[in-house]
């Protein structure tokens, strides 16, 4: 039986930060863009306290604002295409070893099932785009930053968060026939919950304190994943990708 047989397609729309990653891809990138001239010692000094705030407090309204006005600071007058150059270079070394085994497997389940799969991230498209293409993603819906004679201006052209997400998501369906209404979302804070409340199937995959009370009142799954190894943190792929109890595909 073909898609069409079957209905409007679905699509699985998936997080990074905390959901596919098991951190920040900001911080997790600093080092490599210290090492390659573009991030100053203590801006890196500087993501590891905001990550350890975030992870000790999760994401709300005023952190991510502070930390985007942070980012998009630092940022300004970056060559796009050195940027490129070092998430190539960093993708298999700093970032692969960080993503969930539960979540690569979700995302295959969603794919073998015959689902589109889309993240949907603050992260610069820059950054999204090796990622979604190293888990074979149709779509990559992330932040962009206005470019001029190749650098970045520091004017954020989409800020892909919060409600935008759901208004990207939204646009997605539309331009290609996604039925919404059956489709999943998969994310760790309450800051998405506009795009949590867009689809028929949303999950809370390691979810901040917020998030975990408004999935717990409402019913949605919870997802729990397990860090990956140190040995795959160290530039490893993470071993092993079955998924645990909850992520298993019926899951999904």
């Amino acid at each position: 039986m073909d898609a069409t047989a079957r209905g409007p397609r679905r699509v699985a729309l998936f997080d990074v930060d905390r959901t596919l990653v098991a951190r920040s891809t900001v911080l997790a990138l600093a080092r490599p863009m210290h090492a390659a001239g573009l991030l100053p010692l203590r801006a890196v000094a500087r993501a590891l306290r905001e990550q350890a705030a975030f992870t000790l407090a999760g994401a709300d309204h005023r952190r991510m604002e502070r930390g985007r006005a942070l980012l998009v600071a630092q940022v300004t007058g970056w060559e796009v295409t050195a940027v490129r150059a070092v998430v190539e270079q960093a993708l298999h070394t700093h970032l692969a070893p960080l993503l969930f085994a539960e979540a690569r497997a979700l995302v295959r389940g969603h794919q073998e099932r015959g689902d589109a799969v889309a993240l949907v991230t603050t992260a610069a498209h820059e950054v999204a785009e090796p990622l979604g293409r190293l888990l074979g993603a149709d779509h990559v819906l992330a932040s962009r930053l206005a470019v001029e004679g190749g650098r970045w201006t520091g004017v954020l052209d989409v800020h892909a968060y919060g409600e935008q997400k759901a208004v990207l998501a939204r646009a997605l369906a539309a331009e290609h026939g996604y039925d919404l209404a059956t489709s999943a979302a998969y994310t760790d804070s309450v800051t998405d919950l506009p795009l949590l409340e867009l689809v028929g199937r949303p999950h809370a995959v390691n979810p901040d304190r917020a998030l975990r009370r408004v999935a717990r009142a409402r019913g949605w799954p919870v997802l729990r994943f397990r860090p990956p190894s140190r040995r795959g943190r160290r530039g490893s792929p993470p071993s092993g990708d079955a998924p645990g109890p909850a992520a298993a595909p019926g899951a999904a």
